[in-house]
Order: C-alpha cells, then sequence, then structure tokens
C-alpha cells in the first residue's frame, strides 16, 4: 500500500462542441469511520461522523465539479476513517512515509478495485491522530468539528489523486478547492490563518 496519489486525472476539460455538464449538488458516497481512540477524539461518536460525512460529500461535489471521477457507473464510493491516536498515526506515518511522528491525516487512496455492481466502489482510507488534531485546532484558534472538516476534505481530495507535494500549481488548484468544498459547509478559509 501506498500513500501517494493513484493516477486519477483532475480537471478533465469538456470538449468545446459539448455542452459542460452542471456540477452535482449533491454526491452519495458510504463513509465508515472508526474510532479506535476514544480518549483521544473528545466529541461524542455521533457528532464525528455527521462531521466527517458532511466534509467527505463536500469534498467529493467539488471534486466532482472539477471534472475527477466520484463515481463509477453510478454507484457511490466507499471512504473508511480511522479516528485514532497519535502514537497509532505515527507508527503508520513511520512505516509509509518513513517519517517516525505523527501527523495530522493520511491518505490511503485504494487504487484501481475491481468493481462490483451495486456495492460502493472502495476510494480508500483516512486515518487521522486526535492529540495532533486537537492541539492544531487549539494553535489555529478554530473548533476541532471545523479543524476536522478541513482534514477530511484535504485527505478525500488526496485519495482523488489531488496533490501539493510536487507542482506549485497543483498545490494552489488543490487550495482552491479546499477552499470551494469547506465554503459549501459555511466555514472559513484554512488557508487565512496562521500555521501551527
Amino acid at each position: 500500500m501506498t500513500t501517494s496519489a493513484h493516477e486519477t486525472t483532475p480537471g478533465v476539460a469538456v470538449p468545446a462542441d459539448k455542452p459542460a455538464e452542471e456540477p452535482p449538488q449533491t454526491v452519495h458516497a458510504v463513509v465508515e469511520v472508526d474510532v479506535a481512540a476514544p480518549h483521544d477524539w473528545p466529541l461524542p461518536e455521533e457528532e464525528l461522523r455527521r462531521v466527517i460525512e458532511r466534509a467527505a460529500r463536500a469534498a467529493l461535489v467539488v471534486a466532482a465539479a472539477d471534472g475527477a471521477r466520484v463515481e463509477r457507473e453510478g454507484v457511490p464510493p466507499l471512504i473508511e476513517v480511522l479516528l485514532s491516536s497519535d502514537e497509532d498515526i505515527r507508527q503508520l506515518n513511520a512505516h509509509w512515509r518513513g517519517k517516525d511522528k505523527p501527523t495530522n491525516v493520511l491518505s490511503f487512496p485504494a487504487g484501481e478495485a475491481p468493481f462490483v455492481p451495486d456495492a460502493p466502489w472502495p476510494l480508500g482510507s483516512l486515518a487521522l491522530a486526535g492529540g495532533v488534531m486537537q492541539r492544531e485546532a487549539a494553535a489555529r484558534g478554530v473548533d476541532l468539528p471545523e479543524h476536522l472538516s478541513w482534514l477530511v476534505v484535504h485527505g478525500i481530495l488526496h485519495l482523488l489523486g489531488y496533490d501539493h507535494e510536487h507542482d506549485e500549481a497543483e498545490a494552489e488548484h488543490m487550495e482552491a478547492l479546499e477552499r470551494a468544498a469547506l465554503a459549501r459547509l459555511g466555514l472559513s478559509d484554512p488557508y487565512a490563518r496562521p500555521a501551527p
């Protein structure tokens, strides 16, 4: 498994002789949330699930409007989200990225999984560190649900093939999509706040 983006080309252009499709107002997804370290996540599990599901839908809507493939033959994607401890995320980060420290979110794209009709197709998994998230939210002066929303959007865009680490133009494009998704949720621009 790799934490790098899989081969998806965001921003597919619409030929001039074809009318552009209206961007979707909603996109369906199956989001499975596993709260593996409840002591590191100070919100009720139902609230965490609600925040994650709303952020996932917002990310998928803006990505679909940008041309990313967010469904297969009308079948929604499956996104798994692990809410874990800093130590668990540190171990994953060390194993998959060679960085022996906790990070806020890790994205694990599923790649090209076999298509099974009438079953959600696996888009990938996100793993988030509760302690890191709480510290970053406090440093940025936002509540945990707002910070969690941003990083779920950020992680899902990675699952769809967007990247910010290798090219400045791609980074700016990804940040614009993040801003658009968060605006759909009524949340502020995370890049306008000081970094933790």
